[in-house]
């Protein structure tokens, strides 16, 4: 049986602000850096085989402090990084809705039919993160940790539960959440869904 453990990044600044990240390299806040740390901690009394990352710093650095709880070297892979947010990228979701009204209407009513001005769909994430994570499940049984970003762990997680992109709205994720499957004889299993129980009274952002 391999496992694979879905973990978003710890906060930035720019998710405690309501900004649209995408490609932009920041780097953890004080708080997130102790999400983090909160996080190994809690994933150093089990088993991790592989830590896979997106090469963003606030990923890596997420990564990089699970990883040394286990004497391992953190595996950058592109098809992680986040989605590419073009035009919205670097702007709250104010500005987005001032200039963007329409299509951000539709971003949070039908998120599956936009493509971001200039940026990326949800279609385009899945394909390219979808892949990676079949390909490494079906190695070998072992124990995966997979240090993403919100937009592209919850399309992992619908597509993995047999859910088109419609569904992206129905999942919260929190910053440092894990969400956690099983696979074996080809089916993916949800056992566990963004958990944060490891940061105790360190209140964990909403979806955003």
């Amino acid at each position: 049986m391999t496992t694979l453990m879905l973990v978003r990044h710890g906060e930035t600044d720019y998710n405690a602000e309501g900004i649209f990240r995408g490609r932009m390299d920041v780097g953890l806040n004080q708080k997130g850096e102790q999400q983090a740390t909160s996080l190994a901690e809690y994933l150093s009394r089990r088993r991790v085989d592989v830590v896979y990352t997106s090469p963003l710093r606030r990923a890596t650095r997420t990564a990089e402090i699970i990883a040394g709880c286990h004497g391992l070297q953190t595996q950058v892979v592109p098809e992680l990084i986040d989605l590419d947010c073009g035009e919205w990228q670097g702007l709250s979701r104010h500005e987005v809705k001032e200039l963007y009204g329409e299509l951000y209407a539709q971003w949070e009513k039908t998120p599956h039919l936009v493509r971001l001005p200039c940026g990326e769909s949800l279609h385009e994430v899945r394909s390219r993160a979808v892949d990676l994570v079949h390909r490494v499940a079906m190695e070998n049984e072992r124990d995966l940790v997979f240090v993403s970003h919100r937009v592209v762990n919850k399309v992992l997680i619908c597509a993995l539960l047999g859910l088109d992109d419609s569904h992206f709205w129905n999942i919260r994720l929190d910053v440092c959440g894990m969400t956690t499957f099983s696979y074996g004889k080809g089916r993916f299993v949800l056992t566990k869904h963004n958990d944060t129980s490891f940061l105790g009274t360190m209140s964990a952002l909403g979806d955003f």
